[in-house]
């Protein structure tokens, strides 16, 4: 099995990247969607997000209300290091399980927002960056996630420079470029990955 940690920098195109993955034969473990799955109505992980952020984190149906919750941690570090020390190591538990049901000549990506952040890189045997320039990310967040530009430029300053996970990478996947570059290469990024996981059986 070869771990790969696949990262970059909010409205980078992290996502598509690890959708192109898949399509390729990669087993995806997304974080932020565990992420979710660990605070959903009725976890451990939600009352213990209530409990240390009282019930105005939660929406009218009893959920986690992501937004106000985000806007009261990003804006504090110390409200996001609370946060951050309820959700991750419940991620970092599941993620694990995940990981072990995957068969044993599997490309196991970890789609994982925040690895420079936490200095994850020793955990992969290879990482992938998925780099694009701040001018990008600005755009695509604001264009196609809907986010103020006030809002768009905190949760970039909130993250790591683009300096720092690029020191963390062993691949980096320029996405400052139209989708059919990136599909190929996607592609062969996979195929570096394979030969990677063949090599270390």
């Amino acid at each position: 099995m070869l771990k790969v940690g696949l990262t970059g920098g909010i409205g980078a195109g992290k996502s598509e990247v690890s959708r192109l993955l898949v399509e390729q034969g990669a087993v995806l473990i997304d974080a932020d969607r565990i992420a979710r799955e660990v605070v959903a109505p009725g976890t451990p992980g939600l009352a213990a997000v209530v409990e240390a952020f009282g019930t105005e984190v939660l929406a009218g149906d009893g959920s986690l209300d992501r937004p106000k919750l985000g806007s009261i941690v990003f804006a504090d570090p110390d409200k996001l290091a609370v946060l951050n020390g309820i959700v991750h190591p419940l991620v970092g538990a599941r993620s694990r399980e995940l990981e072990s049901a995957a068969a044993e000549d599997a490309v196991v990506v970890h789609d994982v927002p925040l690895l420079a952040e936490n200095g994850l890189a020793p955990l992969y045997d290879v990482v992938v960056v998925v780099d694009a320039s701040p001018e990008t990310q600005l755009d695509r967040l604001v264009r196609l996630r809907g986010m103020t530009e006030q809002d768009a430029r905190a949760r970039m300053a909130a993250q790591a420079t683009r300096e720092k996970r690029l020191e963390i990478a062993d691949i980096v996947i320029d996405n400052d470029v139209p989708l059919e570059e990136l599909q190929a290469r996607v592609r062969e990024v996979w195929t570096d990955l394979v030969g990677r996981a063949q090599a270390s059986r």
